[in-house]
């Protein structure tokens, strides 16, 4: 058995982590940031998957859609970021070895229609290009004062992001809420974030619904319900569509390891 990644894996249902050992590693010799917009969120993910197949080993790769740029350009105040889709790119290695990453991901990106790069090399411009990524909760918020962020999470194939996506926001256009989506797309993972008064109940009902709709989207396309803000309670329910008789095995599991079930009482699974 795992068990390490058991316990890091269980929202700390099964046990309290006192000790942690830490592998550090050595800043890497040359890092690049690089953002650039596309046409469609459709032709950004297409990027990301052609970077995927060829194996280009980028260190990071995020994605803001139109309406998160639009939202963390005004927030932010920052010139040059228009309301369309954009990813976010940062590269590590030799100075040789990201000097070829960079223009493999340039060659998939211009295929796409993605050729307005920005780039950034000193931890002072690579902070400032990122800026409009960290900004992208606070942004929306104030896009509607006084409106809370109702985030949810999935994860999908990497083949079927771009169409998960198409959906969402289409989902999103025909509500009467409004939100953002962005996402660590190198690993199928996207975020949406709803603006909810939390004192209208008929909006609470209506971002259940989103979310519900988006959740049973990506276990169709062989997804999960979370890609990395973790199970809870809010998406218990939605585990037995994607795990099944799974479950019983993780209630057994709970039921030897926590048999008082005083570790985080009903969350995750049921006992």
């Amino acid at each position: 058995y795992d068990l390490t990644r058991l316990f890091v894996g269980s929202e700390g249902t099964l046990g309290v982590i006192t000790e942690l050992t830490l592998r550090l590693y050595g800043i890497p010799e040359a890092i690049l940031s690089a953002v650039c917009p596309f046409p469609s969120v459709a032709a950004a993910v297409d990027t990301v998957v052609a970077t995927i197949q060829a194996g280009v080993p980028v260190a990071r790769i995020e994605l803001l859609d139109e309406a998160a740029m639009a939202a963390v350009a005004a927030f932010g105040k920052l010139e040059g970021f228009r309301a369309e889709p954009h990813l976010f790119f940062e590269f590590h290695g030799t100075a040789r070895g990201v000097e070829e990453q960079v223009a493999q991901v340039r060659e998939f990106a211009a295929e796409q229609g993605g050729t307005a790069f920005r780039w950034a090399s000193t931890p002072e411009e690579r902070s400032k290009l990122w800026q409009a990524r960290h900004a992208a909760h606070y942004a929306a918020m104030a896009t509607r004062p006084g409106a809370r962020v109702w985030a949810t999470d999935v994860c999908v194939p990497i083949s079927r992001l771009a169409e998960c996506i198409a959906e969402t926001r289409a989902d999103l256009d025909r509500s009467s809420l409004t939100g953002a989506m962005l996402g660590h797309v190198g690993d199928g993972n996207f975020h949406v974030g709803l603006l909810v008064d939390p004192a209208q109940r008929e909006e609470i009902a209506e971002a259940s619904r989103i979310n519900d709709r988006l959740v049973q989207r990506a276990i169709a396309m062989d997804g999960t319900c979370t890609g990395e803000h973790g199970v809870g309670y809010g998406k218990m329910d939605f585990l037995i569509a994607e795990h099944g008789e799974a479950l019983s095995v993780m209630r057994r599991i709970k039921q030897a390891l926590d048999p008082d079930n005083i570790l985080n009482p009903g969350k995750v699974v049921r006992v």
